[in-house]
């Protein structure tokens, strides 16, 4: 309990005094679907990714304390390690089938915490889902959350320069209404709702 209190407490911190001004005066941050957003119980967030800063962004955009996945190696950073760590992230390997990465999203969901997914599971050049993955679906239906898609649009192509001067995108966050978990854990009922998060991701960044 006293270890979730800080938690919140460091997570509120960076987002307003950090995350805000870069998403709010950097970014012209503006999120448009506040209501599709789920206030009482966690669920599962699922985004399109084009940028190292889609976490903290979306997080500070949607207002609820939502954890992501982060490479392993950042943990091993001094200060950065601890900062990350005491914001909700979880450390996973990539190409490992790591199953305590699946246990601590598990955990965290049982205990009110929302869980950030980046569908493709890795950044995408053109800013869109294009290869999503099942394992958001398969999350969803092992702990029965919403899958909330959320298409963060321009982020991957945030900064521009132009004669050595640097152009910022505006930052337009859209939240599309809550998908049903998947009704089995079969490869089609998991593929079915998977190309439906695809399809309502790519349709918010229009």
């Amino acid at each position: 309990m006293k270890t979730d209190i800080i938690q919140k407490l460091i997570y509120e911190l960076v987002s307003k005094v950090v995350v805000f001004p870069i998403y709010k005066f950097v970014f012209k941050g503006h999120l448009i679907g506040r209501d599709n957003i789920p206030q009482k119980d966690s669920f599962i967030m699922v985004s399109n990714h084009g940028s190292l800063l889609d976490p903290p962004l979306l997080g500070h955009a949607l207002g609820r304390n939502i954890s992501f996945m982060a490479k392993a190696e950042l943990f091993k950073i001094p200060c950065l390690g601890f900062v990350i760590r005491a914001c909700g992230a979880y450390p996973v390997k990539r190409g490992i089938a790591d199953k305590n990465t699946i246990k601590t999203a598990c955990n965290k969901l049982s205990n009110n915490h929302c869980i950030g997914i980046f569908i493709d599971g890795t950044r995408q050049k053109n800013g869109r889902v294009n290869k999503p993955k099942q394992g958001a679906a398969l999350l969803a239906f092992k702990n029965q959350k919403l899958l909330l898609p959320v298409a963060i649009v321009n982020s991957h192509r945030l900064i521009r320069f132009k004669f050595f001067i640097p152009l910022f995108s505006k930052i337009v966050i859209k939240v599309g209404k809550p998908i049903l978990p998947p009704k089995s854990s079969s490869r089609n009922d998991l593929n079915s709702v998977t190309i439906n998060l695809q399809e309502n991701i790519n349709n918010l960044i229009g």
